[in-house]
């Protein structure tokens, strides 16, 4: 393993904790460098000054400051706070940082290796199920071998959302810091939602953010199931087991399948980013024909909300909005209505049909 660089002392590690502290940052930013330009400016600035006295306006940057070390009172002045010269503090702060984040890269170098030695150990005796073109993933491992393939790729991850909401908080920072972090790396990243992810708050900050970064995000009408593509070397989907299993696929042939059936419905998809109000309009026509779908198919409810990506209760105001469209009080009267209309075909053409007004 790698030599250690030497531990700072005690004194020395308060001021570089104290630095590091985002809370702190973010003071020095937002007042801190105002007020030390102010002392610097002045040649000091009285402690009984209203402004820095509790509940003044520099009141938080002048602790954020004395955190830091960037001004003191001298001790022929103890009344006045002075500036001290940044480099000195920088030079406490900042360099031990620095050489903690090279200790931990070479460190994590070293971890790699160990781990690529194991995984090596790990794959020629791995059980029968685990190895070869088709492998079976039992949680709690399927999140932990997703995060080791996105770690491992290198040139394009294609991933298919069926849900309308991401997790929030955390788990959302989490997901945006890992596939920004790929996005830098080079990789190509597409992600694929329902129109119904357009609504959701927490959707639409993690697609800012990865499209700020270089991401691409589409939504399609459709229902999908989940799929994820890594390099277009392996794929994973759900198992016909259940969401506790995943199926990892290595076979090339089946591989390149999905790929051109991710591609496909790529293509007919819309850019998340539009929202002008002819695209607006097109998702919208396009949810409307997808719920005459599942009215003239027979759908329940459920199953017609899961596939819209939608719930019930958005879903059952979907079918009451055609209901007033086509004038009519009853599901029975809605499907004869849209028989009677010509509206047996929604998507013929690739255009929904319109039922009459009355």
């Amino acid at each position: 393993m790698s030599k250690r660089q030497p531990t700072p002392s005690g004194e020395e590690k308060n001021v570089i904790d104290e630095g590091r502290t985002p809370k702190t940052r973010a003071l020095l930013e937002a007042k801190g460098i105002e007020l030390f330009e102010l002392i610097a400016d002045r040649g000091g600035i009285s402690t009984s000054d209203p402004r820095i006295s509790e509940g003044g306006e520099f009141a938080d940057a002048l602790t954020a400051l004395a955190e830091l070390g960037l001004v003191r009172m001298p001790e022929d002045a103890p009344d006045t706070w002075v500036t001290v010269d940044p480099a000195t503090v920088q030079a406490r702060v900042v360099t031990p940082m620095t050489q903690e984040g090279i200790r931990l890269l070479q460190e994590s170098a070293e971890w790699a290796n160990d781990f690529t030695a194991l995984r090596n150990a790990w794959r020629r005796s791995a059980p029968a199920e685990q190895q070869g073109p088709f492998a079976y993933v039992h949680a709690p491992a399927i999140q932990p071998f997703i995060d080791s393939l996105v770690a491992e790729c290198e040139n394009e991850m294609l991933t298919a959302q069926p849900q309308t909401r991401r997790d929030t908080g955390s788990k959302l920072a989490a997901a945006i810091e890992k596939d920004t972090a790929l996005l830098e790396r080079g990789v190509r990243v597409c992600t694929l939602y329902q129109h119904a992810a357009r609504r959701n708050s927490a959707t639409r900050e993690y697609v800012a953010a990865v499209t700020r970064a270089g991401g691409e995000v589409r939504t399609l009408d459709e229902f999908f199931n989940r799929m994820m593509i890594f390099d277009r070397r392996i794929a994973v989907i759900p198992s016909p087991d259940g969401v506790d299993t995943a199926l990892a696929i290595r076979e090339p042939s089946v591989v390149a399948y999905l790929v051109d059936v991710y591609e496909r419905a790529w293509e007919r998809a819309r850019p998340f980013s539009s929202s002008d109000s002819s695209t607006m309009r097109d998702i919208a026509d396009e949810q409307r024909a997808m719920t005459l779908r599942m009215l003239i198919e027979g759908h329940s409810d459920p199953a017609a909300s899961k596939r819209l990506g939608v719930s019930p209760r958005t879903y059952a105001g979907y079918v009451s909005d055609l209901k007033e469209e086509f004038d009519v009080d009853t599901r029975f009267q809605l499907g004869y209505e849209i028989g009677r209309s010509g509206n047996d075909d929604p998507m013929a053409d690739g255009h929904p049909g319109r039922g009459p007004r009355k």
